[in-house]
């Protein structure tokens, strides 16, 4: 479909990313993070698959206890003192009355609780995930801290931190940075597709505005650095 997310086009992004990094800057750190995202990549492509399908494991249970508790309303049903309240006999009738609201009371959260069941595991697992995902970008974050377009023009004091690249070096590895936190809201965007909750549909938002946060700021290093190559 043109309006989903291709899962294999972005992993294949992420991994032609990687090797530019590695030819560039084969010694950064940011080729070992972009690795590492590249393995997040491909098993968050088996995680979105999985959760597309429904877990029959899990429905089998469900429908094993939903099939319990209607034989325990039949049997209740069967059992109801009809009789009685055919012959007049009210005495029982209040007491059987008020068992049968409870029972179904109980028995209508039950069967809400087991019907969300599935949904529920899918949101927390999804959300645990999401919260790798939002450690990649901080740490992309962190990556780019310290590499400042100002600092080329400056004289370094002796707690600076080592800079050994030139202004066009500079840009594309922030350039990089911006690419990978793009493909970072993408692989959330790919849970977003898979589980339509409403806690993980802003979850997933929440990230990708993150992602695109840092990356507006990196941005304006770049243009920074594109006006002094340009010079």
């Amino acid at each position: 479909m043109p309006n989903k997310l291709d899962a294999l086009k972005i992993n294949q992004t992420l991994a032609q990313l990687h090797l530019r990094i590695c030819e560039r800057f084969p010694e950064a750190g940011l080729a070992g993070l972009c690795q590492k995202l590249v393995e997040t990549g491909a098993t968050t492509s088996e995680r979105v698959s999985r959760l597309a399908k429904p877990n029959l494991l899990l429905w089998i249970g469900v429908s094993t206890l939903l099939a319990i508790g209607a034989g325990v309303l039949l049997f209740f049903g069967v059992n109801f003192p009809f009789s009685q309240i055919s012959q007049g006999d009210f005495a029982e009738l209040p007491q059987a009355l008020e068992a049968l609201v409870n029972l179904l009371l109980i028995g209508s959260a039950a069967i809400w609780f087991l019907l969300t069941l599935e949904a529920r595991q899918k949101r927390n697992f999804v959300l645990k995930q999401l919260h790798e995902l939002r450690s990649f970008a901080h740490v992309i974050d962190m990556h780019q801290l310290t590499k400042d377009p100002l600092s080329l023009h400056h004289v370094d004091t002796v707690s600076s931190p080592v800079r050994t690249m030139t202004a066009y070096e500079l840009s594309r590895y922030l350039d990089y940075c911006t690419e990978m936190l793009a493909l970072t809201g993408k692989l959330a965007a790919l849970y977003g597709e898979s589980v339509r909750d409403t806690e993980v549909i802003s979850a997933v938002n929440d990230l990708e505005s993150l992602c695109a946060g840092i990356g507006r700021k990196i941005w304006q290093k770049i243009v920074l650095l594109d006006d002094d190559i340009d010079k």
